[in-house]
């Protein structure tokens, strides 16, 4: 997780949040575009055929995205059974 600091958009789960706030100093950050280009790293651009084709080689990548796709959709229906059996225990 420290080691992605400086992604615009990350989910983190609870119990890390909580682990990160309950650390001391400062998270320095890691990843930042404007070093990305300073290290001659080279700008990469897709469009959707060949973004379809790089993650189709890249096994790892697609099970992890598969992977959180089905995570994600398990915990929305848990939110929402929270959120139904919050509501209907406020009535």
């Amino acid at each position: 997780m420290l080691a992605l600091a400086g992604c615009d958009l990350l989910t983190i789960a609870p119990p890390l949040m909580d682990a990160l706030d309950q650390a001391e100093g400062e998270v320095p950050r890691r990843l930042d575009p404007t070093h990305a280009l300073s290290d001659g790293e080279a700008r990469v651009s897709f469009d959707e055929p060949s973004f379809r084709w790089a993650l189709n080689e890249d096994a790892m990548a697609t099970e992890k995205l598969s992977e959180g796709i089905r995570n994600f959709a398990a915990d929305t229906v848990e939110l929402e059974r929270f959120a139904f059996e919050t509501c209907t225990q406020c009535r």
